[in-house]
């Protein structure tokens, strides 16, 4: 009996012993581990941040890219730093790795026409070929923009709609932006009837065109004759202004232009 309560007690010394061992060493690496989170969470947001300020101050670089880019990093960094913490357990990290491209994978192909979309986006804003404020026309859409997102682009229609548009659909077809350039020219027909006075016609356009203060003088209005035909004269009017102001010039050129040929007795057809 003295033998086996003998036994007992060393047995129960031996599992403290080796308890107490266990704890000691996965104490240790749960410290360990809990350290290296807390520094590599802090470390991913300055590093993050950093890039940020970095990214931002190059020319070119729009605010949304570089938000992207901050987060792609930041979060990249703490999956990093979640892999390191495992291997602090003796976890195979390669498995965890592999499984991770694996799915990235799988992701990727299912969400394909998505990263289209941001990959678009990305380009969108590393060229601009449009900006915020712009006025843009392509084969599919054409309006205001509003907004440039990573997966979409934000617009206003001409007549106050609003409008989204896939980055991948502007990026794949040709555009045109009517506000990038600074000069725009304008061109205007006058189809006088048969019998005008030709002359007469075209130096009432001039010094229409020639007197709205809006009128580059360089290159300087012309009015030709670009059509004659059996009862009617087509003239055309070539002028450049400033690209903001190419609309109300255009119009107002044109209400100048009917008062005073009908003011001349001009006859239009």
């Amino acid at each position: 009996m003295e033998d086996q309560a003998t036994g007992v007690v060393i047995a129960t010394r031996t599992a403290l012993d080796q308890a107490s061992a266990l704890a000691v060493q996965y104490g240790f690496s749960i410290l360990g581990a809990f350290i290296l989170l807390i520094a590599g969470w802090i470390l991913a947001g300055v590093v993050s941040r950093a890039s940020y300020r970095v990214i931002s101050r190059i020319r070119g670089i729009d605010e949304t890219l570089a938000s992207f880019f901050q987060n792609l990093l930041h979060y990249s960094l703490l999956i990093l730093v979640f892999i390191t913490v495992l291997g602090q357990f003796g976890v195979q990290t390669a498995s965890i790795i592999a499984a991770l491209g694996a799915a990235g994978l799988a992701i990727g192909l299912a969400l394909q026409g998505t990263l289209q979309n941001i990959a678009a986006g990305i380009m969108l804003l590393i060229l601009r070929p449009f900006r915020v404020g712009e006025y843009i026309e392509t084969t599919n859409v054409k309006g205001f923009i509003k907004d440039i997102g990573l997966f979409a682009t934000e617009m206003r229609t001409a007549d106050g709609l609003y409008l989204m548009a896939p980055n991948s659909t502007l990026w794949n077809t040709p555009i045109v932006n009517h506000s990038r350039e600074p000069d725009r020219r304008q061109e205007l027909s006058v189809i006088l009837a048969g019998g005008s006075d030709i002359e007469l016609a075209r130096k009432i356009i001039l010094d229409v065109v020639k007197s709205d203060q809006r009128v580059q003088t360089t290159p300087s209005p012309v009015v030709y004759i670009d059509d004659l035909s059996a009862g009617q004269t087509t003239l055309k009017i070539d002028y450049w202004t400033i690209t903001s102001a190419w609309t109300p010039t255009r119009q107002d050129i044109i209400s100048k232009l009917l008062a005073q040929l009908a003011a001349a007795n001009v006859a239009l057809k």
